[in-house]
């Protein structure tokens, strides 16, 4: 192969954008999540992530779920505090609010801290996979809109097709031990990100996930030349 030619099949190659951080699943909407160590991504996202949900049983709107910006206390006696009746619903492919999979960096998640006057706190934004980035860049992942993210280094690694920016909503805004709300938080993300923070993704390639794992990204462009 002469040199023009590896340099340009070179320049399609998925690029080491750095490692998983931590992974975290949320088995009942709107509630607290676990760290995990490993994790299966299927193609309706992280095994048993969001497959569970309490719905108003009231509510007759295209979104009845009962979150925590409605009732902060969800964990305990939800019925009688919420003050309708609720009940548990099972969804085999989970219930999301825009994609399956949603991602974030540590250092947004501590930009946006900064900004706000907060310690940084990753459970605030309820992310299924922080990303340890190889170069400090806030809202770095705006630039992966279009692009795939893999992770591993096997050849059918299991990889993400990143679709939207993370449009937040009051969940930010409360504390994940005490759920004490503070709007700065939102505020922040609001003003000087027109209130987008992290991404989401479709799931693009199935497997395991690790804690550790190099995260590769592939650009839309060099998605579309590809043979």
């Amino acid at each position: 192969m002469d040199t023009g030619r590896r340099r340009k099949d070179e320049s399609k190659m998925p690029i080491k954008i750095g490692e998983v951080e931590a992974l975290f699943r949320y088995p009942v909407k709107s509630m607290g999540g676990e760290p995990l160590e490993l994790a299966d991504l299927g193609w309706h996202g992280l095994d048993g992530d969001r497959r569970l949900a309490l719905r108003r049983l009231d509510d007759r709107s295209g979104f009845p779920w009962l979150t925590a910006s409605k009732l902060p206390e969800l964990a305990e006696e939800i019925g009688p505090r919420h003050g309708s009746a609720v009940e548990m619903v099972h969804v085999n492919r989970g219930i999301f609010d825009e994609a399956s999979v949603s991602l974030i960096t540590s250092t947004t998640v501590g930009e946006v801290g900064r900004l706000a006057a907060h310690h940084p706190d990753v459970r605030r934004f309820r992310p299924n996979i922080l990303i340890a980035s190889s170069r400090p860049v806030p809202f770095e992942e705006d630039a992966w809109v279009g692009g795939v993210l893999a992770f591993g280094d096997a050849e059918d690694a299991p990889a993400v097709y990143v679709t939207n920016r993370d449009e937040r909503c009051a969940m930010v805004n409360f504390d994940p031990d005490s759920a004490h709300a503070d709007p700065e938080v939102l505020k922040t993300i609001v003003r000087v990100r027109d209130n987008k923070a992290g991404v989401y993704g479709a799931v693009a390639g199935r497997g395991r996930l690790a804690v550790g794992q190099s995260v590769y990204f592939e650009p839309a462009a060099a998605r579309r030349g590809r043979p």
